[in-house]
């Protein structure tokens, strides 16, 4: 071990300073601090934003425009009206089974909506009707024995 370095415990590296006077500021200069300076934009002013930063925002927002989520399959949709009608059960009757608003429904039938897992999973349950990946409308079938 060197005899001649020593150690400081609990010594604080010093933390940056925010000073308004330039009083403060020509001290800082003369002790050799490091010293930088930024102006605010909004100083002193009483507006939450200025205008053109949203305009800047929502430029920014435009020119990298995510797709929609893709709407799911008319023919699955298709496929769960004929299968509610052949069980004659009405809209209102399936989403009450499945835990869901009958416009939820409505939107499934239509084509509108973004296709859920889940509902479309307790669907075929109700329905008896295959509405994810392939052969899509092809009855399922019980467990085989």
């Amino acid at each position: 071990m060197d005899w001649d370095s020593k150690t400081v415990i609990g010594f604080k590296a010093k933390a940056p300073k925010v000073t308004r006077n330039t009083s403060d500021l020509n001290a800082a200069r003369r002790a050799g601090a490091v010293v930088a300076t930024d102006k605010k934009i909004t100083g002193g002013s009483n507006k939450a934003h200025q205008g053109t930063d949203h305009q800047r925002i929502a430029k920014l927002d435009r020119e990298n425009e995510v797709a929609p989520p893709p709407k799911i399959n008319p023919s699955v949709g298709k496929a769960m009206q004929q299968a509610r009608q052949e069980k004659g059960l009405s809209q209102k009757d399936v989403a009450q089974k499945i835990n869901e608003k009958p416009s939820i429904l409505q939107d499934y039938e239509a084509g509108k909506a973004i296709p859920n897992p889940q509902i479309l999973g307790k669907l075929e349950r109700v329905l008896g009707v295959k509405l994810r990946g392939a052969d899509i409308g092809k009855k399922l079938g019980g467990p085989s024995k």
